[in-house]
């Protein structure tokens, strides 16, 4: 019966080392602090459809504190419900460059076709990408440009939490917290750096244009990755800003999050497969019961503690997620869901992206175009 705690042992490891990792995170991003040269900054915003909370997204990007920067909005939809939103951004900062710009491309990922468009008519020499539905800090940008007053830092990434209204969403927030924000600084913490996250993305055009631009990226599903690592190829380093961001998850159903955690799982598995594969480590949850059933109690209780330890010390302390510790019980009903999430994630290639539906070829690539599905909840 020894055997079977095998499994709960090499959880308690692994959340072990998350523990470490955000203990080392906290004293690493000390020295950012927003101390860089402050260059002239191009904002660009692919968006389709009207996220959750939109206008207090874009309204918190257009009340920086900063000396120069543009705001650029790219649409592929002249009618886009999120055009009216622009437009009264527009009326409230009439002193601030903001610009809307339909689109027409072919490229098989059509944010990134989107993007291509935006970076052509960006002013300045760094680019800053994230999602439409991302609210940041009036500090945000001296934050995220800090970094690249490094000339060896290609591209700059931050973390983020996510906020909720439903029970549904709510699960999505509680493991972004607590068990994608850990991986992530494990994962830096063994080296592994060549990938970026779509809540911030900061990097000069000069870097892009040596990458071979977004055209370089444009087969691919997961663009926030292989921009990151197309980058890293050049041998530019990428850096994480202390600075935390919030995505707004709206009040989606349980079929909903299970889609887009799908859509997440399956980007992954087809972008680092072994990656994806090593995440049986981490469903702590699953081999705490697993040893606990097998009589192995302090197996079972190694794993479940470090793991509640580190989901706590990562969302409460790190990101700030005021949901994290009131609910820190719940981590655990959330790991078996993201359990059958990963397992579903095993096999497949299609997958659901907002009003679209895309298959995947094994590298990640996408191999059909853009199909209308129904709309998003």
């Amino acid at each position: 019966m020894i055997l079977l705690a095998i499994p709960a042992i090499a959880a308690a490891a692994y959340y072990l080392l998350a523990v470490v990792a955000a203990v080392v995170w906290r004293k690493r991003l000390a020295w950012h602090g927003g101390a860089g040269l402050r260059p002239p900054v191009s904002i660009l915003k692919p968006v389709h459809g009207k996220d959750p909370r939109f206008y207090q997204a874009i309204r918190s990007h257009a009340m920086q504190h900063y000396r120069e920067y543009e705001i650029l909005f790219g649409f592929t939809d002249a009618n886009d419900p999120a055009v009216p939103e622009i437009e009264r951004l527009k009326r409230e900062f009439p002193r601030l460059r903001i610009e809307r710009v339909l689109v027409s491309s072919d490229t098989p990922n059509a944010k990134v076709g989107v993007l291509a468009e935006l970076a052509r008519l960006a002013r300045y020499p760094v680019l800053l990408v994230n999602d439409s539905d991302i609210v940041v800090e009036p500090g945000y940008l001296e934050e995220v440009t800090a970094p690249l007053s490094d000339a060896g830092v290609g591209l700059v990434t931050c973390l983020y939490r996510a906020r909720s209204d439903s029970p549904a969403a709510g699960c999505e927030a509680l493991g972004i917290s607590t068990e994608f924000a850990p991986s992530v600084m494990v994962a830096r913490l063994l080296g592994q750096a060549e990938f970026a996250l779509g809540s911030t993305m900061v990097f000069r055009a000069e870097t892009l244009r040596q990458m071979g631009g977004f055209e370089a990226i444009g087969k691919y599903l997961a663009d926030d990755y292989q921009l990151g690592k197309h980058i890293r190829a050049l041998g530019l380093r990428i850096e994480f800003a202390a600075v935390v961001v919030e995505t707004a998850l709206g009040g989606g159903s349980w079929g909903h999050v299970w889609r887009h955690q799908l859509r997440w799982a399956r980007t992954i598995r087809v972008s680092r497969p072994w990656g994806y594969c090593g995440f049986a480590v981490t469903q702590a949850t699953l081999w705490a019961l697993v040893a606990f059933a097998a009589g192995e109690w302090w197996a079972a209780a190694a794993a479940l503690g470090l793991r509640l330890t580190a989901g706590v010390m990562t969302g409460a302390g790190i990101l700030r997620d005021p949901k994290v510790a009131p609910n820190f019980w719940l981590m655990p009903v959330r790991d078996l869901f993201g359990f059958a999430v990963w397992m579903c994630g095993l096999f497949g290639r299609q997958v659901e992206w907002r009003d679209r539906r895309l298959e995947l070829r094994a590298d990640g690539t996408i191999l059909t175009g853009p199909h209308p599905t129904e709309p998003r909840p």
